[in-house]
């Protein structure tokens, strides 16, 4: 499998600018909101009958997650930002041209945002394109409220699919993402996860090959080291101790000190920190084997099963429907995880 050093021009004529939102489902508001605002420290934008809207100290756009209510957990849709509305119609031309199932959202029908277009990408993966988004107050200087992980911006989304080289070669061509790093499988050299970008770090969005189409995290940035460890104490100290899944600790790819937490309804997110810019147009990907057990923990204890296994099932943007999954093309997990 040949990976593409830099950020290529995109064959849809969409530009991208990077990972904005993601939006997972939950089956009980209170419980949600007593997990991200009140113990991690998310700051609460809106709130309607059936979502939160939530953002980190740093970010100005009117939300980065959604907790939607939902009969069961999972992923709703991952929203990138685009440059202009011209390039949400040609995302939409792009679609009707590969097929994709795809459709618009009223200005308003997300609350803080203009006209958007969700698409199911050919892997399954329930994508929205967004251009405008309602500005908000930038809290980075608000000390006052600080609390919990002190979580600053939404970094990128984490997602599981059958086949990653198909994957990689659509968002790579057709949507001009670049890749930074990537793993390779034994058999043949072939593509067992890559890690793409269009912001300037090391990823906005990360393929790993697996049981799919599922959103494995999302992945949120804290300033430095501490902020993970705080948010330990903090989880620990008001009872949340058991949603640490993995971590802390620091990964070989991407060389992030790295935190997972499951939230009351068994979704992932990343406390992420300490990755390194990707500024270079003719930036070389870093190539990892699926046997080098750095990659995934450069140092700390080994993923559990669960890390491994567990994943949010992806909406379909048309009916809302939870989609089947697919068996990968490729072993599962590195062989040296039991």
């Amino acid at each position: 499998m040949i990976v593409r050093s830099g950020r290529p021009e995109p064959e849809s004529g969409v530009h991208i600018v990077r990972a904005a939102h993601g939006e997972f489902r939950v089956t009980e508001l209170e419980r949600a909101r007593a997990f991200y605002v009140d113990v991690l420290g998310f700051y609460e934008t809106e709130r309607t009958a059936d979502a939160l809207y939530l953002r980190g100290l740093e970010e100005r756009d009117h939300h980065s997650l959604v907790l939607r209510l939902a009969a069961s957990p999972g992923a709703g849709h991952l929203a990138f930002r685009v440059v202009s509305n011209d390039d949400l119609e040609r995302m939409a031309a792009f679609a009707r041209h590969e097929g994709l199932p795809h459709r618009w959202v009223a200005p308003g029908e997300e609350p803080g945002q203009g006209r958007a277009l969700r698409v199911q990408d050919p892997s399954g993966l329930p994508l929205e394109f967004i251009a405008e988004v309602e500005q908000v107050e930038r809290l980075l200087q608000r000390f006052d409220l600080y609390r919990g992980a002190q979580v600053m911006r939404f970094d990128h989304f984490n997602c599981q699919v059958p086949d990653v080289s198909a994957a990689y070669a659509w968002y790579s061509w057709k949507l001009g993402f670049g890749c930074s790093e990537y793993t390779v499988a034994d058999e043949g050299d072939k593509l067992w996860a890559t890690w793409l970008q269009r912001k300037q770090n090391v990823h906005d969005l990360a393929l790993m090959n697996g049981i799919g189409p599922r959103v494995h995290h999302l992945g949120f940035w804290v300033t430095d080291p501490t902020a993970v460890l705080r948010a330990c104490d903090v989880l620990a100290a008001t009872g949340w101790t058991t949603s640490i899944e993995r971590g802390p600790g620091r990964h070989g790819i991407s060389n992030a000190f790295f935190l997972y937490l499951r939230d009351p309804d068994g979704n992932r997110i990343e406390l992420y920190t300490n990755d390194y810019m990707v500024t270079d147009p003719n930036h070389e990907p870093i190539r990892w084997t699926l046997d080098d057990p750095r990659r995934a923990t450069f140092w700390g204890h080994a993923a559990p099963a669960s890390w491994f296994d567990e994943a949010g099932l992806c909406e379909d943007v048309l009916s809302s429907e939870l989609l089947a999954v697919c068996e990968p093309d490729l072993v599962d997990r590195p062989q040296h995880v039991t």
